[in-house]
């Protein structure tokens, strides 16, 4: 189960991950009102969608002024936004988040996830963050490092301090960074979640370290844990058959094609399916 950015960026705040100012709107009256609570003068406005790539597709806007502010809340409610995640489809923008701008230093990556191959919680960083993180995987994938946590010890002080080093950062910057992936870390473990990606994580010209972005998915087998989690969930930008088929307990993937396959395990789909 996915959530959208101001809601992860909600639950980070909780374990002490630094977010700016910023409110979710519906219309743009709405809008205008959340741009006049920040105070300004910069304002960032961001359709909220299940998807990356928003930046590229026309989905993340700076503006200078409130009535701007209306104004691309406007045409963001409603729109059809389409990025390489969404697919030619693309995904309809039901809200958007109004946020305090910064004063960008440097764009760095960070996400976490379940590494499968080791069985760890796997911190994935890079000193290259932004709109273009693919290419950087692409072309230059040494510019990407990756820490595994061993879940007997768990996350250190060292594993954080490593990270932040490796992405260029020092002194005080790389104190307050560490203490961000910390932060992280722990709203990963104690949340089931399956995926936390933070893309930009920034430093500001004031050798501030914040979470720019945030985007958050969750073991769905571990919902029953986590009520104020479940009640997070956007149904419209899940499809349709998955959710009725969850109504009755039954996992169902909607893929592309008219054959249906019917199966007990996960391999066994994968087989199936690869077979047909």
């Amino acid at each position: 189960m996915n959530i959208h950015e101001y809601q992860a960026k909600e639950l980070l705040k909780q374990y002490g991950a630094p977010v700016l100012g910023g409110g979710i709107a519906y219309t743009a009256k709405e809008a205008e009102q959340v741009a006049k609570d920040l105070g300004g003068p910069v304002w960032v406005v961001k359709a909220q969608i299940h998807a990356g790539g928003r930046g590229k597709g026309g989905g993340v806007k700076v503006v200078k002024s409130v009535e701007e502010v209306k104004k691309i809340a406007a045409e963001m409610i409603g729109m059809t936004l389409v990025t390489h995640q969404t697919g030619p489809a693309g995904k309809v923008v039901n809200q958007v988040y109004i946020e305090d701008g910064c004063a960008i230093a440097n764009e760095l990556y960070v996400s976490l996830l379940v590494d499968r191959e080791t069985s760890r919680i796997a911190i994935i960083a890079s000193s290259e963050g932004g709109m273009d993180i693919e290419k950087v995987a692409a072309d230059t994938p040494e510019k990407i490092i990756t820490v595994t946590i061993d879940p007997a010890s768990g996350l250190s002080g060292f594993h954080c301090r490593k990270v932040a080093f490796a992405i260029g950062l020092t002194g005080k910057v790389a104190g307050a960074a560490a203490k961000v992936i910390a932060s992280l870390y722990k709203a990963f473990v104690e949340k089931d979640a399956a995926m936390l990606e933070i893309n930009p994580l920034v430093v500001t010209e004031d050798d501030q370290v914040v979470v720019l972005d945030a985007k958050m998915g969750f073991d769905g087998n571990s919902l029953f844990r986590h009520k104020d989690v479940v009640e997070l969930r956007d149904p419209t930008e899940e499809d349709p058959m998955e959710l009725e088929a969850a109504k009755h307990e039954l996992s169902y993937i909607k893929l592309d094609g008219s054959i249906g396959c019917m199966v007990n395990g996960a391999g066994l789909a994968m087989a199936t399916m690869d077979i047909i």
